[in-house]
């Protein structure tokens, strides 16, 4: 099974880029399932149903969202009626939506998405990811009630994120981390099989402040203070994530490669 992951969509010309790309990208690469973080595609903070469902038509399988879930509060009241769209697992007790979903291919094939947020460096403390997300995977073992297993462990240090890929590895095809939206060189195949990298990148323009318009962030850096507005910067976009190909029989990674696609870091879309 050929699986893209795609890091942190961030703003409009993310969402038209991407939208516009996709049906291509999935034909070219021959992908199985899509996931794509969307937490960011709404100016930066959040989703609106509206955008996630522009999202969604364009080709996404299934989309997670990260600490950012809830910036949109239209999104809570509409959430369970979104099965494709995960919020953190361990986000807060009480939220609509889910943390984990079992999906199915065109191929009839099982894949486990879950998504889960770090405990370092984060905004607010929340529960212990790696509990949560160990009770999901006894109740599905790979290759025995799915077919692959997908986790997007959104945090902020690396070191946190490299221990959620040693402690899964052997037990889920991928872990890609996100949130820092800055792609990592890492991607390989852990020893036990499990594809890995320690953050994705984001879907967005990389002439910014991790999306952001450079004006506002560099006045608040270096004079402590700004009068602007934060807004996402409009310059090109680069796609960014990693492709993973998992072993029909075990469901473990056989290869992970990093998919750059357009803007600064990737390849030109047209070329």
């Amino acid at each position: 099974m050929r699986i893209l992951f795609l890091g942190d969509v961030f703003g409009r010309n993310a969402r038209t880029t991407l939208a516009s790309e996709l049906k291509g990208i999935r034909e070219e690469l021959e992908l199985d399932f899509v996931i794509v973080n969307g937490e960011n595609a709404t100016q930066g903070k959040g989703i609106t149903p509206n955008h996630a469902d522009f999202l969604l038509n364009a080709g996404i399988d299934c989309m997670t969202l990260g600490d950012h879930a809830f910036d949109q509060r239209n999104l809570m009241s509409v959430l369970d009626s979104y099965p494709n769209i995960l919020r953190p697992l361990n986000l807060g007790r009480g939220l609509p939506g889910r943390g984990y979903g079992v999906f199915k291919t065109e191929k009839g094939k099982r894949v486990l998405v879950i998504t889960a947020l770090g405990q370092v460096f984060m905004r607010q403390p929340f529960d212990n990811p790696i509990r949560f997300v160990n009770e999901v995977l006894e109740k599905y073992p790979l290759s025995k009630a799915v077919d692959a297993i997908a986790i997007d462990f959104h945090c902020e240090a690396t070191s946190e994120k490299m221990i959620a890929g040693k402690l899964w590895d052997g037990k889920v095809s991928m872990v890609a981390g996100t949130h820092t939206h800055i792609p990592t060189s890492d991607a390989r195949v852990l020893p036990g099989g499990t594809g890995y990298i320690t953050d994705v990148g984001m879907c967005g323009d990389y002439e910014s402040i991790i999306g952001m318009d450079t004006t506002v962030p560099m006045e608040r850096f270096s004079a402590g203070f700004s009068k602007g507005k934060m807004i996402p910067a409009n310059n090109d976009i680069t796609l960014c994530g990693v492709v993973v190909e998992t072993d029909d029989k075990t469901g473990l990674a056989v290869s992970i490669e990093q998919f750059l696609r357009g803007g600064l870091l990737g390849k030109s879309i047209d070329s």
